[in-house]
């Protein structure tokens, strides 16, 4: 079994280069891809709605890679991990909980995105002494802002096609963001050999569930975000039409220890049209 003493211990390999092993957690087996600095509290990598490892933007982990150990990993069911996705957040949570106890750390920082955000909020406020840092991109709290409309979005993501889902899901649609969106579409497809497996449509519906589950839910007072004492990074662009981007304003004003970066002329993957300097960001502030 992989543990947090060998993880790292191999050769050095990069978002294009580091292989796909398997863990059992709780009876299922699941992906992940670790590279990075050998040494230090490791960076997991949340994933967005239907997205596997290669989904990740190999610019921003690399560059993250350079300071931090990094580790992608699939949650249960999504690309090529086992078992069945729950349809809540509440059980995504426990389920990566649980991968990367199963690893053997007791201290991580977390990075979500979108989806992943939602996750990363749960296993801060539920487990708050296995959370050092936690970084939230184009997400928001419970009950936020448009998070329920998630139909509506993906049709209009739709329109031009499945080539463009990504461009017009994340990007805004103005003539430098949907550059910087080909540009993006382009760093996923550099890593050429043991590619992760699409998620499944089982999977698909029950993430769905699970958002628009989230979207509709209430918390009283922002009692979640409230209990989270973790120094938070919260990163958007300023047009995310997925989540509306108000939500990371609502956010930082009931976290309370928070910081907030807003790119202009961007969407939902601001991280990606801004992946150098959101790299900074997040390296800077995963700094000690």
């Amino acid at each position: 079994m992989e543990t947090k003493e060998n993880i790292f211990a191999s050769e050095e390999f990069t978002h294009k280069t580091a292989p796909t092993k398997k863990i059992n957690v709780n009876g299922s087996d699941f992906t992940y891809r670790s590279f990075g600095k050998k040494e230090g509290i490791p960076v997991i990598f949340l994933q967005h709605f239907t997205g596997n490892m290669d989904n990740w933007d190999p610019e921003v982990t690399n560059a993250i890679a350079s300071k931090y150990p990094v580790i992608l990993f699939n949650n249960k069911g999504v690309g090529s991990s086992e078992g069945a996705t729950p349809d809540n957040v509440l059980a995504m949570a426990q389920d990566a909980v649980d991968f990367i106890r199963t690893l053997g750390y007791n201290k991580v920082n977390l990075l979500g995105f979108s989806l992943g955000g939602f996750i990363g909020q749960q296993i801060a406020a539920d487990y708050p002494e296995l959370v050092h840092k936690l970084i939230l991109a184009g997400t928001g709290s419970i009950g936020g802002k448009a998070i329920a409309q998630l139909e509506s979005h993906l049709e209009k993501a739709f329109v031009d096609g499945p080539d463009r889902v990504l461009i017009n899901l994340f990007f805004s649609k103005t003539p430098g963001s949907i550059k910087a969106g080909e540009a993006f579409l382009e760093r996923l497809g550099e890593r050429k050999l043991d590619r992760d497996l699409p998620t499944s449509q089982d999977t698909i519906e029950s993430q769905a569930r699970a958002i628009i589950g989230y979207g509709l839910a209430t918390d009283e007072g922002n009692k979640q975000l409230k209990s989270i004492k973790q120094p938070v990074l919260i990163v958007n662009g300023s047009d995310d039409t997925m989540v509306d981007s108000i939500n990371s304003y609502i956010m930082l004003q009931h976290i309370p220890d928070a910081k907030l970066v807003l790119w202009s002329d961007s969407g939902h993957g601001g991280i990606f049209q801004y992946a150098g300097d959101f790299a900074q960001e997040a390296n800077a502030f995963l700094l000690n």
